[in-house]
């Protein structure tokens, strides 16, 4: 059967940045500039981003662009014959079922949030302690958050179950043209706002004052460790888009497009927060609550905040779900490939999966809220813990090494394979920089993460 391929070139880059961007764009990258140096970390993010995130990016891509399959067949097909390399490609299997145990239910919070802003749940007279109310109310109830999942990862399937051209390419390039749109009008409304250029100035100004409070050597931590898990690599989620293109560009020109798409929402997304959040003289967070209870806190103060709450919300549904949407492919894909089942039958038991595996998420937050695993963390918490502080940094070292030592695919035919076609093309001399420097600095976050 011959395998479908990217229509454009413009939806492979749309698509694999949308898989991309993230929730961790919006509701960690932001607060975490702003408080290590802002302006010196965006700089040291960028560094980090086009030392590290992107020859990684050009190693996933190449293994998939080579052997023209998903996470196992593709090692099997560039492996020496006996090695256990496409071991690997199991696991990033599970990385992706593992994050969508989660991902799916927060993408649920975003539908859910967006609804609640359209239809005016959330009112101009509402206290801060009312607008948190909403999000407890949320996780209390396991029949709420169960139907949004639900709605999350049945439509997410239905669009790949229509196949890549016709499925994910075509829903893939309305969504991200529209979250591109939704972006630029919300940071302009919020930069345009009284008061907005002391957030501005908190979240992008240097300061050598909040570098030297916080410690350099930390600030460069949390530089590299942003700039390497924004890319979700490791888990074969963009080494299935490399396995769909065609050979006419070069793969660290197309890696450099994708870092620069995330990047901008990355960025962009912290001219939403900040000026808002200083505008009404409210202290931003990280993670959940800064979008839970943070932003809804501002929004009912704003003039027409039920339009620009509704508008950030399907701004956070629209980056949320073109990553579920990326991975649920990877998963189809695999199982095509793997166990030669059409894809309609592939679409049927993996949705059947995914719904059922997504179930403990849900209930953490109400009927097993009691339940806590890894280090006292709750269910998401432990199973994101697995994704970002292992699956990822872990799977990151094993394609790199794989792609550039001789026990694997080697140096040569990574490199031939990477710098093919027109653009952008990596210099031989970086041979030793990817065999030795790369590998310490992706262990040096791996340790990192393992003793948080």
């Amino acid at each position: 059967m011959k395998r479908e391929g990217f229509k454009s070139r413009l939806g492979f880059i749309l698509v694999s940045a949308g898989c991309a961007i993230g929730i961790g764009n919006v509701w960690r990258f932001p607060y975490v500039a702003g408080q290590n140096g802002g302006g010196i970390f965006v700089l040291l993010y960028l560094i980090f981003l086009v030392a590290m995130g992107m020859p990684v990016l050009t190693m996933e891509l190449a293994v998939g662009r080579a052997s023209r399959k998903s996470a196992v067949l593709g090692y099997k097909a560039l492996e020496k014959p006996g090695s256990k390399w496409h071991i690997h490609g199991w696991f990033c299997i599970f990385g992706c079922y593992m994050l969508m145990m989660y991902y799916t239910t927060v993408s649920g919070w975003m539908v859910s949030y967006f609804l609640k802003f359209a239809a005016g749940i959330f009112r101009p007279s509402m206290g801060a302690e009312e607008v948190g109310g909403v999000f407890s109310e949320l996780l209390a109830s396991p029949s709420e958050m169960g139907v949004w999942m639900g709605l999350t990862v049945i439509l997410g399937f239905f669009v790949c179950s229509r196949g890549l051209q016709n499925g994910l390419e075509k829903i893939s390039k309305f969504m991200m043209a529209a979250l591109l749109i939704l972006i630029v009008v919300l940071a302009a409304h919020s930069m345009l706002l009284p008061g907005a250029a002391k957030g501005i100035s908190f979240y992008l100004v240097p300061s050598i004052e909040k570098v030297k409070s916080v410690g350099f050597a930390n600030v460069v931590t949390e530089a590299m460790n942003q700039s390497f898990f924004t890319l979700s690599l490791g888990i074969a989620a963009m080494e299935i888009f490399g396995s769909y293109m065609t050979k006419e560009h070069s793969l660290p020109g197309e890696a450099l497009r994708i870092c620069g798409l995330d990047t901008f929402v990355a960025i962009v997304s912290g001219l939403i927060i900040f000026p808002a959040c200083f505008s009404y003289g409210v202290q931003p967070d990280a993670g959940p609550s800064l979008i839970f209870v943070t932003l809804p806190n501002v929004f009912v103060n704003m003039a027409g905040g039920r339009i620009w709450g509704a508008l950030f919300f399907l701004f956070m549904t629209f980056a949320s779900f073109s990553t579920v949407m990326a991975v649920f492919e990877n998963l189809i894909s695999f199982a095509v490939d793997m166990f030669k089942i059409e894809r309609r039958k592939a679409v049927l038991i993996n949705a059947a999966v995914v719904l059922f595996a997504s179930l403990p998420c849900v209930l953490g937050y109400n009927v097993w809220s009691d339940l806590h695993l890894i280090g006292g963390r709750d269910v998401l918490d432990s199973e994101d813990f697995i994704v970002s502080n292992l699956l990822l940094p872990i799977g990151s070292l094993v394609y790199l090494l794989f792609c550039v030592t001789r026990f694997g695919w080697g140096f040569d035919n990574y490199y031939e394979e990477c710098n093919e076609g027109e653009g952008l093309k990596f210099s031989k001399a970086l041979k030793p920089y990817f065999r030795f420097v790369l590998p310490v600095l992706i262990v040096a976050i791996l340790l990192q993460g393992l003793l948080r």
